[in-house]
Protein backbone atom coordinates (compact mmCIF):
# COMPACT_ATOMS: atom_id res chain seq x y z
CA UNK A 1 0.00 0.00 0.00
CA UNK A 2 1.09 3.24 -0.81
CA UNK A 3 -1.52 6.05 0.10
CA UNK A 4 -3.10 7.29 3.49
CA UNK A 5 -4.70 5.35 5.97
CA UNK A 6 -7.42 6.43 7.94
CA UNK A 7 -6.57 5.46 11.55
CA UNK A 8 -9.89 4.61 13.03
CA UNK A 9 -11.27 4.36 16.89
CA UNK A 10 -11.77 1.03 17.98
CA UNK A 11 -13.28 -0.18 20.76
CA UNK A 12 -11.52 -3.26 22.85
CA UNK A 13 -13.54 -4.47 25.76
CA UNK A 14 -15.37 -2.55 27.49
CA UNK A 15 -12.20 -1.20 29.52
CA UNK A 16 -9.97 0.08 26.62
CA UNK A 17 -10.66 2.30 23.27
CA UNK A 18 -8.00 2.34 20.33
CA UNK A 19 -6.76 5.61 19.04
CA UNK A 20 -4.35 7.46 16.97
CA UNK A 21 -1.54 8.81 18.05
CA UNK A 22 -1.68 12.45 19.52
CA UNK A 23 0.49 14.25 21.27
CA UNK A 24 -1.14 14.03 24.57
CA UNK A 25 0.18 10.67 24.80
CA UNK A 26 3.73 11.96 25.26
CA UNK A 27 3.58 10.63 28.77
CA UNK A 28 3.19 7.17 27.86
CA UNK A 29 6.08 7.44 25.39
CA UNK A 30 8.16 9.00 28.17
CA UNK A 31 7.28 5.68 30.27
CA UNK A 32 8.77 3.50 27.59
CA UNK A 33 11.83 5.05 27.12
CA UNK A 34 12.19 3.80 30.70
CA UNK A 35 11.49 -0.06 30.26
CA UNK A 36 14.72 -1.77 28.98
CA UNK A 37 13.16 -3.66 26.33
CA UNK A 38 10.66 -1.37 25.17
CA UNK A 39 13.56 0.51 23.04
CA UNK A 40 15.40 -2.34 21.85
CA UNK A 41 13.00 -3.67 19.95
CA UNK A 42 10.78 -0.35 18.77
CA UNK A 43 11.40 3.11 17.53
CA UNK A 44 10.53 4.54 21.05
CA UNK A 45 13.92 6.80 22.05
CA UNK A 46 15.63 5.12 25.11
CA UNK A 47 16.66 8.83 26.48
CA UNK A 48 13.26 10.54 26.44
CA UNK A 49 13.31 13.92 25.83
CA UNK A 50 10.10 16.56 24.47
CA UNK A 51 11.94 16.59 21.08
CA UNK A 52 12.86 12.59 20.61
CA UNK A 53 9.05 11.87 22.17
CA UNK A 54 7.17 14.02 19.67
CA UNK A 55 9.73 12.54 16.55
CA UNK A 56 8.09 9.32 17.97
CA UNK A 57 4.54 10.36 17.58
CA UNK A 58 5.14 11.71 14.22
CA UNK A 59 7.08 8.70 13.01
CA UNK A 60 3.76 7.02 13.76
CA UNK A 61 1.98 9.52 11.91
CA UNK A 62 3.95 8.71 8.83
CA UNK A 63 3.31 4.61 8.91
CA UNK A 64 -0.35 5.86 8.26
CA UNK A 65 0.52 8.39 6.46
CA UNK A 66 2.19 6.40 3.64
CA UNK A 67 0.19 3.22 4.19
CA UNK A 68 2.85 0.88 5.95
CA UNK A 69 0.20 0.70 8.57
CA UNK A 70 -2.24 1.44 11.86
CA UNK A 71 -0.56 3.15 14.68
CA UNK A 72 -3.15 2.92 17.86
CA UNK A 73 -2.19 4.20 21.20
CA UNK A 74 -4.66 1.61 23.85
CA UNK A 75 -6.49 4.30 25.81
CA UNK A 76 -8.14 2.45 29.36
CA UNK A 77 -11.55 4.42 29.34
CA UNK A 78 -11.89 4.56 33.21
CA UNK A 79 -9.20 7.22 33.49
CA UNK A 80 -8.41 8.33 30.07
CA UNK A 81 -4.70 6.92 30.70
CA UNK A 82 -2.62 6.15 27.70
CA UNK A 83 -1.49 2.12 28.83
CA UNK A 84 0.04 1.01 25.72
CA UNK A 85 0.43 0.57 21.93
CA UNK A 86 -0.47 -1.79 19.33
CA UNK A 87 -0.10 -1.58 15.08
CA UNK A 88 -0.98 -3.22 12.28
CA UNK A 89 1.45 -3.21 9.44
CA UNK A 90 0.69 -3.58 5.90
CA UNK A 91 4.19 -4.42 4.58
CA UNK A 92 3.07 -7.65 2.99
CA UNK A 93 -0.79 -7.17 2.76
CA UNK A 94 -0.11 -7.59 -0.97
CA UNK A 95 0.51 -11.15 -0.10
CA UNK A 96 -2.31 -11.86 1.64
CA UNK A 97 -0.76 -10.96 5.11
CA UNK A 98 -0.37 -8.48 7.94
CA UNK A 99 2.14 -8.63 11.11
CA UNK A 100 0.88 -7.16 14.55
CA UNK A 101 3.03 -5.98 17.02
CA UNK A 102 2.11 -4.57 20.78
CA UNK A 103 3.78 -3.39 24.05
CA UNK A 104 2.48 -2.10 27.09
CA UNK A 105 3.68 0.11 29.70
CA UNK A 106 5.32 -1.72 32.90
CA UNK A 107 2.10 -0.56 35.09
CA UNK A 108 -0.56 -1.70 32.72
CA UNK A 109 1.05 -5.84 32.23
CA UNK A 110 -0.91 -8.30 33.42
CA UNK A 111 -4.59 -6.82 33.41
CA UNK A 112 -5.70 -8.41 30.38
CA UNK A 113 -4.68 -5.37 28.15
CA UNK A 114 -3.07 -6.82 25.43
CA UNK A 115 -5.63 -9.76 24.57
CA UNK A 116 -8.16 -6.76 24.82
CA UNK A 117 -6.34 -5.03 21.66
CA UNK A 118 -5.21 -7.99 20.30
CA UNK A 119 -8.43 -9.49 19.72
CA UNK A 120 -10.60 -5.99 18.68
CA UNK A 121 -7.24 -5.37 16.15
CA UNK A 122 -7.00 -8.69 14.87
CA UNK A 123 -10.66 -8.82 14.42
CA UNK A 124 -10.93 -5.38 12.77
CA UNK A 125 -8.31 -6.69 9.84
CA UNK A 126 -9.64 -10.20 9.19
CA UNK A 127 -13.37 -8.89 9.29
CA UNK A 128 -13.32 -5.41 8.07
CA UNK A 129 -9.84 -4.76 6.20
CA UNK A 130 -10.45 -8.23 4.87
CA UNK A 131 -6.89 -9.57 5.33
CA UNK A 132 -7.04 -13.44 5.27
CA UNK A 133 -3.36 -14.12 7.60
CA UNK A 134 -2.64 -12.37 10.52
CA UNK A 135 0.92 -12.66 11.88
CA UNK A 136 2.58 -11.70 15.43
CA UNK A 137 6.00 -12.84 16.10
CA UNK A 138 7.80 -13.01 19.94
CA UNK A 139 10.61 -14.52 21.06
CA UNK A 140 10.71 -17.47 23.23
CA UNK A 141 11.48 -16.04 26.33
CA UNK A 142 8.10 -14.10 26.13
CA UNK A 143 5.57 -16.42 28.04
CA UNK A 144 3.05 -13.83 28.83
CA UNK A 145 2.78 -12.32 25.36
CA UNK A 146 2.65 -16.20 24.30
CA UNK A 147 -0.53 -17.07 26.44
CA UNK A 148 -2.42 -13.53 25.58
CA UNK A 149 -1.58 -14.44 21.35
CA UNK A 150 -3.05 -17.96 21.90
CA UNK A 151 -5.95 -16.77 24.53
CA UNK A 152 -6.77 -14.86 21.36
CA UNK A 153 -6.93 -17.40 19.32
CA UNK A 154 -3.38 -17.49 17.50
CA UNK A 155 -1.95 -20.77 16.73
CA UNK A 156 1.59 -21.28 17.32
CA UNK A 157 3.36 -22.17 13.91
CA UNK A 158 7.52 -22.79 14.64
CA UNK A 159 10.46 -21.05 15.79
CA UNK A 160 12.63 -18.98 13.02
CA UNK A 161 16.02 -19.22 13.86
CA UNK A 162 18.23 -16.00 14.42
CA UNK A 163 15.09 -14.20 12.37
CA UNK A 164 15.26 -10.89 13.68
CA UNK A 165 17.90 -8.22 15.49
CA UNK A 166 17.05 -7.21 18.95
CA UNK A 167 19.71 -4.54 20.22
CA UNK A 168 22.83 -5.82 18.87
CA UNK A 169 22.36 -9.88 18.29
CA UNK A 170 20.00 -11.43 16.24
CA UNK A 171 17.67 -13.52 18.03
CA UNK A 172 14.95 -16.68 17.12
CA UNK A 173 11.53 -15.63 16.90
CA UNK A 174 8.61 -17.74 17.51
CA UNK A 175 6.02 -17.02 14.79
CA UNK A 176 2.13 -17.50 15.86
CA UNK A 177 -0.85 -16.65 13.00
CA UNK A 178 -4.31 -15.84 12.79
CA UNK A 179 -6.26 -16.66 10.05
CA UNK A 180 -9.50 -15.52 8.67
CA UNK A 181 -11.32 -19.03 8.59
CA UNK A 182 -10.51 -18.91 12.58
CA UNK A 183 -13.19 -16.50 13.24
CA UNK A 184 -15.71 -18.13 11.43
Amino acid sequence: MDHPLDVPRLTAGDSFVLHPWEFGDLPLVQEASSDEYIPLITTVPSTYSQEAGEAFVRRQWERASTGSGYPFVIVRVQDSQPVGTIGLWLRDVNEGRASLGYWLARSARGQGVAAAALRAVAAWGLGDLKIPRLQLCLEPWNAASARTAERVGFQREGLLRSWQMVGAERRDIIMYSLLSADLS
